[in-house]
């Protein structure tokens, strides 16, 4: 049996001392996952997110990715390669003035070549639904198409897991239906933080609840 693709281990986590945000949390990803997490607002579903990819460090446990116990900065360089994060809020992905240099950034930082980036972010455009968008200008883009564009950022990047942080904020019902249906082609495994069960079962094949900093059940779709 393959190890995991991630592992969390006793992990603890508070942003100010005496107020823990995760307390013994315990949760492993394996290839071919697709785990829902819910739980109260402010219960530390995106701060566990962040600590996956490094952009947050535990008070203790262990964050291990890949088969590595990951604790340095440089230890995470590999594993923002391999696990893409789609942050909550679409503004927090998107710096570029063009859809087409957004999409591109990851690829071209990862040694393709400009004509391959491009080819990647021409295809990846037309998985999310949005061919011809390489020239809109990003800030113009309506909340629906910048959370489409900001999911096409980090599937250029081909991760092997896919984190998604309440992937349907503030979207209509045309780009709810447009964001799920991209999901469920997807081979990664993924985390996918939600409030709405209706979507989480269209998506996970279990769902975890985060109470109190801890997973404490986990319930089929």
């Amino acid at each position: 049996m393959s190890a995991p693709l991630i592992e969390l281990r006793g992990v603890h986590f508070a942003y100010d001392a005496g107020r823990p945000v995760l307390a013994d949390l315990n949760l492993t990803i394996d290839a071919g996952d697709r785990i829902g997490i819910t739980g109260a607002n402010g219960g530390g579903k995106s701060s566990l997110l962040q600590l996956i990819v490094g952009l947050l460090k535990p008070t203790s446990g262990e964050v291990i990715c890949f088969g590595r116990l990951r604790k340095s900065e440089s230890d995470f360089i590999d594993v923002r390669r391999r696990v893409g994060l789609l942050f909550q809020d679409s503004d927090d992905q998107l710096f570029c003035p063009t859809v087409a240099e957004d999409i591109a950034f990851g690829p071209l930082n990862l040694g393709k070549s400009r004509e391959e980036s491009a080819r990647i972010v021409r295809e990846t455009l037309d998985a999310v639904g949005l061919p011809g968008y390489e020239e809109r200008i990003t800030y113009k883009l309506s909340g629906g198409e910048k959370r489409l564009v900001a999911l096409a950022t980090v599937l250029a990047m081909e991760p092997e897991v896919l984190l998604l942080d309440e992937p349907l904020t503030g979207l209509d019902e045309e780009h709810v239906e447009k964001v799920e249906s991209v999901l469920v082609t997807l081979k990664q495994a993924m985390l996918v933080v939600a409030h709405d069960r209706t979507f989480l079962k269209k998506i996970a094949r279990n769902t975890v609840v985060l109470r109190a900093g801890k997973i404490e059940a986990v319930e089929p779709g």
